[in-house]
């Protein structure tokens, strides 16, 4: 290993440590992962990580040893530490909006002091939380009963972004084979989402959500206003009492008709992808019970715990960030494949989608300059085996070299355990099958022992190779239960953070979403029959089609 030491000036020594990383990148572009665990010994072990209850393989990634020490050098130049302190001490690391973004607050145990900008927040979290808990108790318990006197049997959440897909996550990989209390979700503006959601329900047994923070969300407003339209066709003014909402803009919610007791708060410190720790989750917390909503706040503050305190060379999320930032920024790779080896999490890969492109899908710095580097990596993903029948044949031979993040679930949750073992083997077959591939010499060899023509041998020989030397990563949750899955998700936002340090842009605003949303309210006037606006040509005509 040679000398790591960088200049002695901040930026020149960031500048020295990408220098450092983007070389050892193109020495990796002609080297064998595979050949490294003959070199490296111990590289299996020195490439794992335990944390909160998950379990990350690292060692597939087409790094050597050598280059994670690069890569630590990366992160303690760019100021992954300091900027890691800042993020819990409540600071304003959303410079563009001035916000601090204290998630880690709202899963904090009780009797935690965060501060947001200097003012104490912990108090009003865990006021919030018993609010939720005394809500969802008196739901499930039939305490809390419609306008005709009946118990509430199902909810209807609607929102859209970080107000949908988390909860969505949250409830796909927890539901109970039987639920008690029916959780269903609208989120699209487009009616045909919400009609399904409301299909069957009874009104008088039906709780509606509406979950927005500023309360102005046009997809949200539009599915909320058309739910209690349903909700008072039925049951008249009383109908209200069905109503719930949560939103950092309390006045608006209660003109909007939700009684002020059930209106719950978060805050403008919170930001949207990362808010199903909040009142967010309020839907999750009653259909699956409070206890279930506090282990899974527990698992998350777990890897917070973690996250804050583990050095970097050992630190889950930091080594997650700089295995992607090596295939992305190094290696030069614009696309991750996130492949669940469970059907309860197969909307992970979603999730990420948002929690990833949207905080990191950055063009400029914190502070307004271009990047020097490529930012987020494009994320898609399928559970397997599904992604198997897919997307994998592109996975294994297409010219793209697509890293993928492997996850898997020791033991089964619902069904045939001996299913779940197939399901593991597969798992864990796809990883070694995207190391070690299939040469050339050995199709040949399979082949010749059919006793196949030699002209035949020749033709199929190319197809049934395998390079292999594909890098994945490896995670394992012991079992779906709570905690691992809030772990799951904590880990994950702490990656997109450290990535965003790395690359010297906000991971909190969201700027770009803004941009279509305020479009689409103009559109929408000039569709209603509102006066033509201003629009390139292809824009105009489009508008002028969809109208007539």
């Amino acid at each position: 290993m040679d000398d790591q030491s960088p200049p002695a000036t901040d930026a020149s020594a960031i500048d020295y440590a990408w220098r450092r990383l983007l070389a050892a990148g193109e020495t990796a572009q002609d080297s064998e992962i595979l050949s490294l665990f003959e070199t490296e010994p111990g590289r299996a072990e020195r490439l794992s990580v335990t944390a909160a209850g998950l379990f990350i393989d690292l060692s597939k990634q087409p790094w050597s040893l050598d280059d994670l020490v690069t890569a630590l050098v990366l992160a303690q130049m760019a100021g992954v530490e300091p900027a890691r302190e800042a993020l819990f001490a409540g600071a304003i690391v959303n410079a563009s909006e001035a916000r601090p973004a204290l998630h880690m607050a709202l899963r904090a145990p009780a009797g935690a002091d965060f501060k947001a900008a200097g003012v104490a927040v912990s108090g009003e979290v865990e006021a919030t939380r018993a609010k939720m808990a005394a809500f969802a108790r008196a739901v499930r318990s039939g305490e809390l009963k419609g306008a005709t006197g009946k118990a509430f049997r199902a909810i209807v959440h609607i929102g859209i972004g970080g107000s949908d897909l988390g909860p969505r996550l949250i409830w796909e990989a927890l539901k109970p084979l039987e639920p008690t209390i029916e959780l269903r979700f609208a989120a699209n503006v487009d009616p045909a989402e919400l009609a399904q959601a409301l299909a069957g329900l009874d009104p008088a047994e039906t709780l509606v959500v509406v979950v927005s923070k500023s309360f102005t969300t046009q997809e949200t407003l539009a599915n909320g206003e058309a739910a209690r339209a349903w909700l008072r066709a039925a049951l008249g003014p009383a109908s209200d009492a069905h109503l719930v909402a949560v939103s950092a803009a309390p006045d608006k919610a209660q003109a909007f008709g939700v009684p002020a007791e059930q209106v719950f708060a978060f805050w403008d410190w919170v930001g949207g992808r990362y808010s199903i720790w909040s009142a967010v989750g309020l839907s999750c917390a009653v259909a699956l019970g409070f206890e279930v909503f506090e282990r899974l706040l527990a698992g998350a503050a777990a890897m917070d715990d973690h996250f804050r305190t583990a050095p970097l060379e050992a630190n889950a999320p930091v080594l997650l960030a700089l295995a992607h930032v090596f295939n992305r920024n190094a290696l030069g790779r614009p696309i991750r494949a996130v492949v669940p080896y469970s059907q309860r999490l197969r909307l992970f890969p979603a999730f990420l989608q948002q929690l990833e492109m949207e905080s990191n899908g950055k063009s400029v710095t914190a502070d307004g300059r271009p990047v020097s580097q490529l930012t987020a990596a494009s994320v898609f993903g399928d559970a397997g085996t599904n992604g198997q029948h897919a997307f994998f044949q592109l996975l294994h031979q297409g010219t793209d070299v697509v890293p993928v993040d492997i996850l898997a679930v020791r033991e089964a949750t619902d069904g045939d355990p001996a299913a779940q073992k197939k399901l593991l083997a597969n798992a864990i077959a796809q990883a070694e099958a995207l190391l070690v591939g299939r040469p050339a010499a050995e199709v040949r060899a399979e082949l010749e022992a059919k006793g196949l023509p030699a002209a035949e041998i020749a033709a199929l020989t190319p197809q049934r190779t395998f390079e292999g030397n594909r890098p994945s990563s490896f995670l394992v949750l012991e079992r779906l239960d709570p905690e691992r899955l809030g772990a799951l998700i904590a880990l994950h936002e702490h990656k997109v953070f450290v990535e965003g340090v790395l690359w010297g842009i906000n991971s909190f605003d969201q700027w770009g979403v803004e941009l279509g949303k305020s479009l689409a309210s103009r559109v929408l006037g000039e569709l209603e029959g509102g006066t033509a606006g201003h629009h390139d040509p292809s824009t105009a005509a489009l508008i002028a089609r969809l109208k007539a």
